[in-house]
């Protein structure tokens, strides 16, 4: 998979974040890609909309409540060339899970890499310039998620959060399309009730730390595409 066009931007981005919320605070922020993608016109259907195609930023919660009454899995599991990575999903974070569920069954993360290795601290991804990326990003609207803090759930190591835009982003609204797993033994606590932490690695620290471990550019991205596999177990 090639990033000639993507990289750049996301490069130019991420210093230019990092000089915005390196006050007080560590060096290192997790924050979402926020390279201007031109949305590609996509063609409504002639038939009648499927329910679940109903999804925009406006019925995010009512639409996620009643999917995670049907969707009741917790268990994700995500396969790399470096191993796999066992995920369990929150109850008390029901959007989150719900919304990672949904993403996870559409086959949405399938298409995308671990683009961010930010050494010692977080490995990022749920990106890339793949065509069908973008189009479900589109087709369901950008959408976003309010946050779910929780005083149980920590930036522990191997916790599993939600990335986010920090600037114009007041109220804290998660991504549920880019997330970040924790990767440092120490944790990341000063991200606590900064991001919503939805779940925890169960199995698979082994494939997480390798990760951790590519070598990388200027810009935290890796040199090699690190792509991903993400499967709903029960």
């Amino acid at each position: 998979m090639q990033f000639i066009k993507l990289k750049p931007v996301i490069s130019i981005l991420s210093f230019m974040f990092l000089l915005m919320g390196c006050q007080e605070e560590p060096k290192h922020q997790p924050i979402i890609k926020t390279e201007k993608i031109q949305k590609k016109e996509i063609k409504k259907p002639e038939s009648i909309q499927k329910k679940w195609d109903s999804l925009n930023r406006n019925n995010v919660a009512a639409f996620f409540t009643e999917y995670g009454k049907q969707n009741k899995e917790t268990n994700v599991l995500i396969s790399t060339k470096f191993g796999e990575i066992k995920l369990r999903l929150y109850n008390d974070t029901p959007i989150h899970r719900a919304s990672f569920i949904f993403l996870s069954k559409i086959n949405y993360f399938n298409t995308t890499v671990f683009y961010r290795i930010a050494k010692g601290f977080v490995i990022q991804g749920g990106n890339s310039d793949e065509s069908y990326t973008q189009a479900q990003r589109n087709k369901y609207d950008n959408y976003l998620m309010e946050p779910e803090f929780r005083s149980n759930r920590k930036h522990k190591y191997g916790a599993l959060a939600a990335a986010r835009d920090y600037e114009n982003n007041p109220n804290k609204l998660s991504s549920p399309f880019e997330f970040y797993i924790v990767q440092s033994k120490k944790g990341a606590h000063h991200l606590n009730n900064e991001h919503t932490v939805f779940g925890e690695v169960v199995s698979g620290f082994s494939a997480l730390d390798k990760i951790a471990q590519v070598e990388v550019g200027p810009d935290e991205w890796p040199l090699i595409d690190i792509d991903m596999k993400v499967e709903v177990l029960d």
